[in-house]
């Protein structure tokens, strides 16, 4: 991983401008944010996509890229250590074409501007997390998710962190094998987890 996260962008707080980053992939397959893959194409180039950290106005567009956490994305906003990175395709790029039924319409371009990909990350006081990592359909495959993921990492970078840990889950062979040729590697550890007792913490456990 030496040298990769040079390669990203240098993130600023929101507002201040964010030189172009990528897009993402999520730990799921078949719909956003859910096991989505992506691949070694690099036909998203850095510059089509770029990186800045969620606005109110992004709410409803990272939602729908996630699972419909709502009070995962306040968490992460509220906290000094966290945030939620949101790319945006800087020019127009065609959607990835689909096995659609004959006659259906096919997805439709990305317009410049639009939310694509997401990314919430944070440091614990010891490592850097990554979480919700996810690509808009349109654009998976095209090596818009490496993007997003050095740009979450230099966020991480930027905040003092030295290594990363993110979670997938062990039958997810497409997702593991998308971040292993990013350099990730099996920590060989055993991840535990309780509920607090919270309605909305009931994922804490899985």
């Amino acid at each position: 991983m030496a040298g990769r996260i040079a390669d990203g962008p240098r993130l600023t707080h929101a507002g201040d401008g964010v030189p172009g980053g990528g897009a993402v992939p999520a730990e799921g397959a078949g719909r956003p944010g859910t096991d989505a893959v992506d691949g070694a194409s690099t036909e998203v180039a850095a510059i089509d996509v770029s990186f800045t950290e969620v606005e109110d106005g992004d709410v409803e567009a990272v939602v729908a890229l996630w699972r419909d956490p709502y009070r995962d994305l306040a968490d992460a906003r509220l906290g000094e250590t966290s945030t939620v990175l949101v790319g945006r395709a800087t020019r127009d790029l065609p959607a990835v074409a689909t096995d659609g039924a004959p006659g259906e319409p096919g997805p439709r371009e990305v317009a410049a501007g639009e939310l694509v990909a997401t990314a919430m990350t944070g440091v614990d006081g010891h490592r850097g997390w990554l979480y919700y990592v996810a690509v808009d359909p349109r654009l998976q495959g095209r090596g818009a998710g490496r993007a997003t993921v050095v740009a979450a990492e230099a966020w991480l970078a930027a905040q003092g962190a030295r290594a990363v840990r993110l979670m997938v889950r062990a039958t997810n062979d497409a997702v593991r094998g998308f971040y292993e040729r990013l350099g990730y590697a099996d920590q060989e550890c055993v991840v535990l987890g309780r509920p607090l007792g919270a309605p909305d913490a009931r994922d804490a456990g899985r």
